[in-house]
């Protein structure tokens, strides 16, 4: 019988994680970009750069999330990004614009990669007690989710570290060192981890996916069955860093035999690509050396045409293998004059999804989402409605609701553009919609977000006031 009951319970989730397929962007350098001068185009007209991704149908945003970044003390103005605050107002603009969001927990102050995984340095006091450093990561990964619980901003997939291969939170000494992966500490703290965000769904009540991220796919011959025989066991997807100039000689069609594979040898869990890139040009618009250097001689020369078809191909491979995703790393990294640790401009611009005038290319990546798949699983729209609106010389918002069903009340918020929670209200429905103003006291001029919320749906629009 409990055998039945665990067949039953795999299908369900199997069936559950049909429902959608994620196309997904890495889009943690956005507000940074902006900040530092960026004006994203389409059809060279100015463009929130969250609407262009949405419209054509990217539905999942990634962001990454330091400890302390404080290596941006002493670059460009001196203000952090990737940190809490910097996360928490991409995650609301991700919202606003109706995607889904996986949150990247680094878990450490600076990058993290298959060649370091450094400890953040509010950490390293403890670093020779493991309860001590296991608690660090459980309090830190709790207490991140229940802040954003507390604006609804709850991301609906977390990754437990980037590119693990080498472990996590590492010590200096460790890191440098290279060495086998010490697995009773690493499971420990892959499970402390995984413990917390299982403490904030059951405190919450919402439905997180936990992640693992594995650089290569044909690393994960050793590092899952590693995962798996040291006890880290309750997570949901197992997702895969593949890059044909890092990974070669693995093709597009390995990477689908391994996915296979690890659906089989995983049963419930999932499989996603989580980050991927291809060159749309050889040539550079700034100063800083670019990271991708050369192309597949299937996918040749280096075009948007050619971006395109690479993501078009791997895409459908990973549909048919029935992989649930394919995210795309900092599309929107186009070159400004601010500089990054290693130097002015992006690393990424000739591989980002906007030309060098950051106009959008539509010949490029932006459109893959917008492909003809075989075999794309069907999703039944929401048909849950959150218009927001303010008159021009008006003192109240216009807020109408529309087919919201369930609970008879709305929890309404409305935030700033930096993401500050600045008004609160309740709304009760009627015949599962309402229309309602709420009193406002003349705002400054700008961009403003209204945050709907009922049980485990949220809507988020953005609005402008002149």
């Amino acid at each position: 019988m409990r055998h039945c009951l665990l067949c039953f319970l795999l299908f369900l989730s199997a069936a559950l994680s049909a429902q959608k397929f994620y196309f997904g962007s890495d889009l943690s350098y956005v507000n940074e970009m902006e900040d530092c001068g960026a004006r994203y185009r389409e059809n060279n007209q100015i463009k929130d750069v969250y609407e262009i991704f949405a419209d054509h149908k990217t539905n999942l945003a990634r962001f990454r999330l330091w400890h302390t970044p404080s290596f941006y003390d002493t670059l460009n103005t001196g203000k952090r990004y990737s940190d809490f605050q910097d996360v928490r107002r991409s995650i609301l603009r991700a919202k606003a614009a109706g995607m889904d969001v996986l949150l990247d927990f680094h878990l450490s102050d600076f990058w993290t990669d298959p060649g370091r995984q450094l400890m953040p340095k509010a950490w390293e006091p403890v670093a020779g007690n493991l309860p001590a450093l296991q608690d660090s990561v459980y309090q830190y990964i709790r207490g991140v989710l229940l802040s954003l619980h507390n604006d609804q901003l709850l991301p609906e997939l977390v990754q437990i570290g980037n590119e693990t291969n080498k472990g996590i939170v590492l010590t200096p000494a460790a890191d440098a060192a290279n060495g086998p992966i010490n697995w009773s500490r690493n499971a420990a703290l892959f499970n402390k981890g995984i413990q917390a965000v299982r403490d904030v769904e059951a405190a919450t009540g919402k439905k997180i996916r936990i992640a693992l991220h594995i650089a290569n796919p044909i690393n994960t011959e050793w590092l899952m069955p590693a995962f798996w025989n040291n006890g880290v066991r309750d997570f949901d997807i197992i997702g895969l860093s593949y890059y044909w100039a890092w990974h070669k000689p693995v093709t597009i069609a390995q990477t689908g035999e391994i996915i296979t594979k690890l659906k089989n040898d995983y049963p419930g869990k999932s499989v996603m690509i989580f980050e991927t890139g291809y060159i749309w040009t050889l040539q550079s618009n700034d100063q800083a050396a670019n990271i991708i250097t050369e192309t597949h001689p299937d996918y040749h020369p280096a075009s948007p045409q050619s971006q395109r078809q690479w993501l078009v191909d791997l895409t459908q491979e990973v549909i048919n293998r029935g992989g649930e995703a394919v995210m795309y790393w900092e599309p929107a990294w186009v070159s400004t004059p601010c500089y990054t640790v290693w130097g002015q401009g992006s690393h990424q611009e000739h591989a980002a999804f906007f030309g060098f005038s950051n106009n959008a290319m539509l010949n490029g990546g932006i459109t893959w989402p917008e492909h003809r798949y075989e075999g794309l699983p069907e999703e039944e729209p929401d048909t849950r409605k959150l218009e927001a609106r303010f008159p021009p010389g008006g003192s109240t918002i216009e807020l109408e609701l529309s087919g919201w069903t369930g609970a008879d009340t709305v929890a309404i918020a409305i935030f700033d553009s930096l993401g500050r929670r600045i008004m609160e209200r309740s709304l009760s429905l009627t015949n599962g919609g309402t229309e309602t103003s709420l009193n406002w006291n003349r705002a400054a001029t700008g961009v403003y977000f209204v945050r709907a919320a009922q049980g485990n749906y949220k809507a988020v629009k953005k609005l402008w006031i002149p």
